[in-house]
């Protein structure tokens, strides 16, 4: 068995920041000595893309590690990012929750490819509560759950919420939220403070201190094919991820895990 910290990053809707959380809290972990290994389980592969992986070079990849056909040693790469590597994603993902609908364990496949697993993972869902994200589910130990902070947010969490009780009851009693992590927050707008405000009253300590603002270089960054940590160190954006790599190290209170 490995010893490796398995986190889904999840939230089945789109356009909250899980891929920006995935590269820049990994980048941020690998930069404060932990060895990080993002898998891209997102058929958009936007995470891939982000850290500088080419369309064409991204065999094999995180449908050949569901499909067990490689393992996480042979599809993992490294990046820029010193301690950083990335399992990246194809197209192909698109068809993977039909390809492996009728397999046995279909909802442990890759909880079965990733027992060897060392360091910390993180796993990058795509906007959906699908079969690839059941399946991150249920190899993770826990989950990241980024929450913009806009009028319907907390509305959207019920159903994650179900599903993650479900995967409890049926496949992964040991899964837990890591925390709930607000991202876009705005400090002056009234409604991201409202957000904000509901959230910590509803939620309590599962959410973060830190929380994501909206920052154009956080936006940016993607384009230039690094995490915001590196394309502009000084900025709001990296300031809040390296607070939110210190958090869940802190709230962990173990010692760092290396590969």
């Amino acid at each position: 068995m490995g010893n490796g910290i398995i986190v889904a990053v999840a939230n089945q809707k789109g356009g909250v920041g899980k891929t920006t959380t995935a590269i820049n809290l990994g980048a941020a972990l690998a930069d404060s000595g932990q060895s990080v290994t993002i898998i891209d389980l997102d058929p958009q592969g936007n995470a891939s893309t982000g850290l500088g992986v080419a369309a064409g070079d991204r065999n094999p990849n995180s449908y050949d590690l569901l499909a067990g056909d490689t393992t996480l040693a042979k599809a993992a790469r490294a990046t820029a990012v010193p301690n950083l590597s990335i399992v990246p994603a194809t197209a192909d993902l698109s068809s993977a929750e039909i390809d492996i609908s009728k397999r046995a364990r279909r909802t442990h496949l890759l909880a079965d490819n990733l027992k060897q697993a060392t360091g910390i993972i993180l796993i990058d869902c795509p906007p959906a509560l699908g079969l690839l994200t059941i399946n991150a589910m249920v190899a993770a130990e826990s989950i990241i759950v980024p929450l913009q902070a806009e009028f319907y947010a907390l509305e959207g969490l019920s159903q994650l919420m179900l599903t993650i009780r479900q995967v409890r009851q049926t496949a992964n009693p040991n899964l837990r939220i890591e925390g709930v992590l607000l991202t876009m927050s705005d400090s002056r707008n009234n409604l991201s403070q409202q957000v904000e405000a509901d959230a910590r009253q509803t939620l309590g300590g599962v959410v973060f201190d830190t929380v994501i603002p909206r920052n154009v270089r956080v936006s940016e960054s993607p384009s230039h094919a690094m995490p915001v940590i590196h394309y502009d160190p000084a900025s709001k954006g990296s300031a809040a991820y390296r607070a939110l790599a210190a958090e869940v190290l802190m709230r962990r209170k173990k010692e760092p895990v290396r590969g």
